[in-house]
């Protein structure tokens, strides 16, 4: 009798303590749903981020992706951004889809503008930069020949013009 006692309250112990770190999990992930405006962008391409993307001022989180969609007149991706009620943007303000390493999350940074006048719930950011397709990139530098131009590359272009006599 006594070892089911000792059971029952280790096993209680055991619960407590990982509801405990869910709680302090929860808290700390920045799961929780933003409160504030909504603001739509137009992108060209959004690839590597999603629904609760991070948004960020100065690498610092202001909102979350609410929702993604594609604009079947344009074929753009359009985010719709969560903002925080607190942060006003001005109407010039530019977006752009970023990394945060070299393989690392992809999100949204938004740069203020100098404007004025203030963004407002269901405003657009007009100035948009997609995302870097970094496998795009890579392959492009690989079957260029890493930049090097046909003919002669043991001279410089430079060199080659001033070596026939031509001025």
């Amino acid at each position: 009798m006594a070892n089911n006692i000792i059971e029952t309250v280790m096993g209680a112990v055991v619960l407590t303590v990982a509801g405990g770190f869910l709680y302090f999990a929860y808290n700390n992930s920045n799961v929780k749903q933003v409160d504030g405006y909504e603001l739509k962008a137009d992108f060209s391409s959004v690839s590597g981020v999603g629904i609760g993307s991070d948004v960020r001022i100065g690498g610092i989180k202001v909102g979350v992706i609410e929702s993604l969609d594609l604009d079947p007149k344009t074929y753009e991706a359009v985010l719709v951004l969560r903002i925080k009620e607190e942060v006003k943007l001005p109407k010039d303000s530019s977006a752009a889809i970023q990394s945060s390493s070299l393989l690392g999350e992809k999100f949204v940074t938004i740069d203020p503008g100098g404007d004025e006048e203030m963004l407002k719930d269901g405003d657009a950011i007009v100035y948009t930069q997609a995302s870097v397709n970094l496998e795009e990139m890579i392959g492009k530098f690989v079957f260029s020949g890493g930049g090097v131009e046909g003919g002669d590359d043991t001279k410089p272009a430079a060199d080659s013009a001033l070596s026939t006599g031509i001025e």
